[in-house]
């Protein structure tokens, strides 16, 4: 068993909370070992004046990790396990997915509370393709202003950028005790949440088995068969941050239920499905819903957003 582990975290206070939180797992189970973090800046971090769907590429928020834990400054990274792209480099493995915290989207609304109950032309921000498309389904008539940051300066611009609501991720703001500003979670069936929303990915060298070993006791088997069928489904659709898809898979009772849906940016093209099963055939459910939805008009959502 090794005697130090060196985390690899991004600095905002969500990150921060998370490495602190593994740490603090780790230091539990295992009392004679150190535990360091060493904090990093990604290139999510660093450009925040355009879009991510604009940015383009995947592993914008953990590439910089990636790196360091190849050339070893860094023995594992705690991500949020939506930031992670469904390929990983070689050499490095997904080590643990953690017990999912709630995977919904919260709007933040002090004036009017819910979603429904927002005013024709109501400006909403999120940084989110996804989450912009399908609020468009749902209210055509909303203006979607980008808003990108950390959460609390995504907190801040809802009355500096004289917005009438903003959407975050629920599980980020419960992590950091921040449940009061959440005025409404809104329902699945209006947004589905994005791949992983909710859980944490721990990555690790593929090689350095004493780690893997330490870590394995943070794996939560449901939440890492849900999560599989989820990032499987992401994989064969080739989505990433800049296209519209939202994906929610859970395991009750022995059955992986996942649903699924495709739009288009505006929101006004949908394919919607979903499909249940095994939970040991988790990748295999997720990649079937994918070629059926593709099958079923999601394909050709998909090619009409790629000639943009």
């Amino acid at each position: 068993m090794k005697q130090k582990l060196v985390i690899g975290t991004r600095g905002s206070k969500l990150a921060l909370w998370q490495a602190n939180h593994i740490a603090a797992c780790l230091r539990d189970k295992y009392p004679g070992v150190e535990i360091e973090l060493k904090n990093m800046v990604t290139t999510g971090d660093r450009i925040l004046d355009v879009p991510l769907a604009k940015i383009g590429g995947k592993g914008l928020f953990t590439k910089e990790l990636e790196v360091a834990m190849l050339s070893r400054e860094i023995d594992l990274a705690v991500h949020s396990l939506k930031d992670m792209p469904t390929e990983l480099p070689d050499g490095l493995v997904l080590a643990a997915v953690t017990d999912r915290v709630d995977p919904g989207d919260a709007l933040i609304s002090p004036a009017y509370k819910t979603l429904a109950n927002l005013p024709q032309q109501a400006r909403v921000g999120t940084s989110s393709l996804r989450r912009k498309a399908q609020l468009l389904n749902a209210r055509p008539d909303l203006t979607i202003v980008d808003l990108r940051g950390n959460l609390d300066t995504r907190l801040k611009k809802l009355n500096t950028e004289k917005l009438d609501a903003i959407m975050l991720a629920v599980a980020g703001l419960r992590r950091l005790g921040w449940d009061e500003h959440i005025t409404q979670i809104v329902p699945q069936n209006i947004c589905l949440p994005a791949v992983g929303q909710g859980a944490l990915a721990i990555e690790a060298r593929a090689e350095d088995i004493e780690t893997l070993a330490m870590l394995a006791f943070l794996n939560h088997e449901p939440t890492c068969q849900a999560t599989l069928a989820e990032r499987t489904f992401l994989a064969e659709v080739e989505g990433g941050c800049q296209i519209p898809i939202g994906v929610y898979g859970r395991v009750i009772e022995g059955l992986l239920s996942v649903n699924a849906v495709i739009l288009s940016p505006d929101g006004k093209e949908v394919a919607r499905d979903n499909i249940a099963g095994n939970p040991d055939a988790a990748a295999e459910l997720g990649r079937t819903l994918a070629e059926r939805m593709l099958a079923n008009g999601g394909r050709e959502i998909l090619a009409r957003l790629y000639e943009v």
